[in-house]
């Protein structure tokens, strides 16, 4: 690859912009296991390697821009989350993060379920395998059309999550015969400490069925009415990316209260909970993320002593983890294409993705970590830009952050923590092809989502 001079940007030393940076890392060869899956490594002639296969290997085969995902990560961190609730509690992956046939059959065989949240979600899960009573179905607009399916399927449960979808659901459960398990979806006035967008537990929003005013208590006279639903339970979700347990205390405090008044008004103990998912990954050195373990045994002592208070038994407890297992595991590859250095500012370093592969940074403000990886060096650093080729300039996919000064066209660079919702949320933008996920394992690499093609994209063109 050339090294071809151009001008410096911002170095290490010099006055630097304000921005979302920390101060450059000591060894910008470096790479932080909190922000990389676990089987990635630097060797000894500088080149990043995941699950034994070397990068510069794996673009020349699968071509740049690519999401490679470390199945071995990935397998362990449902294990790590099954261990730690055990099997007096469910973990339901939230399929929103990332999904695939092959995604749902390494689910299937490590134990957890799956939450899903749309009819092609749905449809994804069935015909990899997941057994229909290890689903949960979720969203707070289900057509009919997906009522149907689901409960046609006998998924273990439907989250109800408005007046007209308790009234939905029973009808068509009474229609086919059957009586669905449902829990309801209960806004609890938690503020999460987290991006607007992905706070879901206020009562200004689109989820659930608010406790304040009474709406959740009337939604579950109505549900207790209806022959077709089996009521096993309420569903809390406070927001995403979520790094301490304060909200979710308060969540379960007021769940547990609705609980107490469901048995005092209609005598029954409803015998599950959901907590939802939420927990947040390590995207930059700064996060600190907790372990599965740390999280299952401050929620399940949260739900005891509340229920203990209430003199309620401890009904079992499930958690909707998708980012915290699928998250860490992947990383998306790019080529560098132009360097452009803004004198005094910072130096835009362009690649042959963007927007259309990681919207977050431009949707959320979501910070991101970067690192060169086909080779190291020992250049000091600069201060960059990372951005994608899109006609938008707030096409970015790492605001601030810092890349050797003797960084190059034709340079691979990488991005950690991009397996949840970069996949989940790419576009065709600009016509652009939405690049393959790569599952590597064990010295090797195989498609499990293909790179789209132009054929792809004239075939739905029908004008």
């Amino acid at each position: 690859m050339s090294r071809s001079a151009h001008p410096a940007g911002p170095r290490h030393g010099d006055v630097l912009p304000e921005g979302h940076y920390s101060a450059p890392p000591a060894d910008l060869n470096a790479l932080d296991p909190k922000v990389w899956s676990r089987t990635v490594t630097r060797t000894a002639d500088g080149k990043v390697t995941v699950g034994g296969v070397a990068v510069t290997r794996l673009a020349e085969e699968f071509g740049t821009p690519a999401y490679f995902l470390d199945e071995q990560d990935f397998r362990a961190r449902c294990q790590a989350w099954r261990d730690a609730f055990g099997p007096d509690a469910d973990v339901f992956y939230a399929g929103k993060a990332f999904l695939s046939r092959a995604v749902v059959r390494w689910l299937h065989e490590e134990g957890l379920n799956l939450d899903v949240c749309s009819g092609g979600e749905l449809t994804t899960a069935l015909d990899a395998g997941m057994p229909a009573e290890r689903i949960a179905f979720h969203g707070n607009n289900k057509n009919a059309e997906e009522i149907e399916r689901a409960v046609a399927a006998g998924v273990g449960r439907v989250v109800l999550d408005s007046f007209q979808e308790i009234v939905r659901v029973a009808h068509i459960a009474d229609r086919l015969g059957k009586r669905q398990r449902v829990q309801i979806r209960v806004t609890v006035g938690v503020e999460a400490h987290t991006h607007e967008f992905i706070a879901t537990a206020h009562e200004d929003q689109k989820f659930g069925l608010a406790l304040a005013g009474g709406q959740a208590a009337e939604a579950v006279r109505r549900a207790l009415k209806l022959d077709g639903l089996e009521l096993i339970g309420i569903h809390s979700h406070i927001g995403s990316q979520i790094f301490d347990t304060a909200g979710f205390e308060v969540a379960a405090r007021r769940v547990v209260s609705l609980l107490a008044e469901i048995r005092d008004e209609h005598g029954v103990e409803l015998p599950e909970i959901d907590l939802g998912g939420g927990l947040g990954i390590a995207y930059t050195s700064d996060d600190d993320p907790r372990e599965p373990h740390e999280i299952a045994t401050a929620l399940r002592a949260i739900v005891t002593r509340e229920c203990a208070a209430a003199n309620l038994r401890t009904p079992r407890i499930s958690v909707e983890p998708g980012r915290a297992i699928v998250g860490p595991t992947a990383f998306t590859l790019y080529e560098v294409g132009t360097i452009k250095p803004l004198d005094g500012l910072r130096t835009y370093v362009s690649v042959d993705g963007g927007m259309s592969d990681n919207i977050r940074t431009a949707l959320y403000d979501a910070e991101y970590s970067v690192a060169l990886v086909s080779r190291s060096s020992d250049a000091e650093p600069m201060l960059v830009r990372v951005v994608g080729k899109h006609c938008e300039s707030g096409d970015i996919v790492v605001r601030d952050a810092f890349l050797p000064a003797d960084l190059a066209p034709g340079d691979l660079i990488a991005v950690p923590a991009t397996g949840a919702y970069c996949r989940s949320m790419a576009s065709n933008y600009n016509h652009a092809l939405r690049p393959p996920v790569v599952a590597v394992n064990e010295g090797a690499g195989r498609v499990i989502v293909r790179r789209e093609t132009e054929e792809d994209l004239l075939r739905l063109d029908v004008g």
